[in-house]
């Protein structure tokens, strides 16, 4: 399937399962049909269509396709439910969920769901262990259809990251008006970006109307998706000449609450890591940092990295630590780790095991 996309394509029932029927006929191996089951189709309304997925050597499978103009993450688990009902327990089933786009949360809940997926922009995922198949494609990562009245939702700027901390830092569940309170952010923006939670199925809201978070870790890897420390920061790249050690100590005597550390340095505090040899750290003024810790400007080869923090809420919480170090909360390193250099996202699935672990040590009421 081409990513080239029509611009009247409308994405209603009969064109998307004539996007799945391409999309499968173009990739399955030679020999192999898929046909639509037009009488069953008829009479068994539980899902969209129904078709049979036969192997050259006889072998078959029905697969259960459901079509959607438009899906969020917050519709996956009903969608998993009735595709996954629908099939037979007596036999071998694929369940297809088709639509005109479906963005990287979408996929990836689908996935979770154990649903194979189709998109217009060419988007495929197709899984069965019997017959055995895997079809997967790449398609649009945006919507293309979506006019610049509608623009995709994110998390990234400043009420994002004050409204993800608050969540994440704290368990909740929150009433709208604490959640104002401690993130610190305007009103109007608060609910844009729970809205955009509810949707994106990071949060959910009871009859009450408090909001509970889902999986904080989900919460915490969509927003560093967006944010991204080495991006949204200032970023300033620099070389200790004596060494990253010698750097931090000269923070711990002269720089008082000016920075914060992050990243490894910031981790190695809960969780062990082999001997820091670079340094993450947020900076309000990088050019007296650098100054106080003794480092040169660097365009290769350098140890340590001094950002400008883009908004406030990324320091907020920093504190001192037993050695006198000032370093981020778990959260906020766990989150620029995700999307830093090197090895920093593997630490940071460390740090995330940690953190599991430990709730009562670092989510404070």
């Amino acid at each position: 399937m081409s990513n080239r996309v029509r611009p009247e394509f409308e994405g209603r029932g009969e064109e998307l399962l004539a996007v799945v029927e391409s999309a499968l006929r173009d990739r399955l191996p030679g020999g192999w049909t898929f046909t639509r089951e037009t009488e069953r189709s008829a009479t068994d309304r539980s899902v969209d269509a129904w078709y049979t997925l036969q192997t050259a050597k006889g072998l078959y499978s029905l697969v259960a396709v459901e079509t959607k103009r438009l899906i969020e993450p917050r519709d996956v688990p009903r969608l998993a439910e009735r595709l996954h009902g629908a099939l037979p327990s007596d036999r071998w089933g694929i369940p297809i969920l088709a639509a005109r786009y479906l963005s990287e949360s979408v996929r990836a809940r689908l996935k979770e769901a154990g649903l194979s997926y189709v998109d217009a922009t060419g988007n495929i995922y197709v899984h069965a262990d019997e017959p055995a198949l895997y079809i997967a494609d790449r398609g649009l990562d945006h919507d293309p259809w979506r006019g610049p009245g509608r623009p995709r939702g994110t998390l990234k700027g400043a009420p994002a990251a004050q409204v993800v901390r608050a969540l994440v830092d704290a368990p909740g569940p929150w009433k709208m008006r604490a959640l104002i309170a401690a993130s610190e952010a305007a009103t109007g923006s608060v609910y844009r970006v729970v809205d955009f939670l509810d949707s994106e199925g990071l949060i959910s809201r009871d009859d009450g109307g408090l909001i509970h978070v889902t999986d904080w870790t989900k919460l915490l890897r969509r927003w560093s998706r967006d944010y991204e420390f080495l991006h949204t920061n200032t970023v300033t790249r620099w070389i200790a000449p004596r060494g990253v050690e010698h750097a931090l100590e000269q923070l711990r005597v002269n720089a008082g609450d000016g920075y914060a550390a992050t990243g490894t340095i910031a981790a190695s505090t809960w969780a062990e890591y082999a001997p820091v040899r670079s340094a993450m750290i947020f900076a309000k003024d990088p050019a007296v940092v650098a100054e106080l810790m003794g480092v040169r400007a660097a365009d290769t080869g350098a140890n340590v990295l001094l950002a400008a923090p883009a908004f406030p809420a990324l320091m907020r919480g920093a504190f001192e630590r037993a050695d006198g170090l000032r370093i981020v909360t778990p959260a906020q390193a766990a989150a620029d780790l995700m999307t830093g250099p090197g090895r920093a996202p593997s630490e940071a699935e460390e740090l995330l095991e940690w953190m599991k672990g430990n709730e009562d040590a670092w989510r404070k009421v």
